[in-house]
């Protein structure tokens, strides 16, 4: 059967790509050193990440940093988590203001501690006004609670009288994610070897590849995503459209 058109994305368009951050503690562990000492290492590899991504055609960037799970780790490791975030944004905010990033902070701010909240806060505000590069970074994140969160939304709407159930769509769903405004990723990359989700964007997924990689995150750099990249530009995303001989409603 002739595929039908499949609204492919230019060979030189710009790029969403999402990337599981594992490994941290494995790579600590291996080195006989305790699982937090992982994390700086895994905020260097952030940097080298964020540095290379624009040259490589990645306009949209999201990270999965905290997950809504991750509160159930040792009170160390979560303590040590909190610190590094205040850390690479004090340290880094300035820099990536003026290069043109925008920062965005997905997932839930209740329960987050006052300092952290603030830090979230400032980094989204000094950047607001930044288009060159968008990076969003998942943070007390979790994809099941992201809809949840949407639904609970969208149903006061509908009870306020501001909204009419008939109108809710796809569309309109998207928008009230966290990730509202934001194309779906292109690409999903997770490291440290797993082959799973792990409640990361669990909506905007729907159609992305995915590249997983048998390097653990500290020791990520450009020469990885710039593999993944590749890798991914040999797919052909079907998105759906177009109809395998024994599976028809493989996407």
């Amino acid at each position: 059967m002739a595929p039908v058109d499949q609204k492919q994305p230019a060979p030189d368009a710009p790029l969403h790509v999402a990337i599981v951050m594992d490994g941290n503690g494995r790579w600590a562990k291996r080195r006989g050193l305790p699982r937090q000492v992982g994390h700086p290492k895994g905020v260097d590899a952030i940097r080298r990440v964020v540095e290379a991504a624009p040259d490589q055609g990645v306009r949209w960037l999201t990270l999965y940093a905290f997950s809504t799970e991750n509160w159930r780790r040792p009170a160390g490791e979560v303590a040590e988590v909190m610190r590094l975030l205040k850390l690479y944004v004090n340290s880094d905010l300035d820099k990536l203001a003026r290069e043109g990033v925008r920062v965005r902070i997905l997932g839930r701010r209740d329960g987050l501690p006052p300092d952290i909240a603030e830090i979230v806060e400032r980094a989204e505000r000094q950047t607001a006004h930044n288009d060159r590069f968008f990076l969003q970074v998942a943070f007390n994140y979790g994809g099941r609670a992201d809809i949840v969160d949407a639904a609970r939304a969208l149903a006061k709407d509908v009870a306020e009288g501001r909204l009419d159930p008939e109108a809710i769509d796809e569309e309109v769903v998207s928008r009230r994610l966290s990730t509202g405004g934001t194309p779906d990723p292109d690409l999903v990359i997770r490291t440290s070897g797993e082959q799973r989700l792990s409640n990361f964007l669990l909506w905007e997924t729907a159609y992305s590849e995915f590249v997983f990689q048998d390097v653990l995150w500290p020791d990520y750099n450009a020469a990885y995503l710039h593999a993944a990249i590749e890798e991914f530009q040999k797919r052909e995303r079907r998105y759906g459209g177009a109809v395998a001989d024994d599976v028809l409603a493989a996407g």
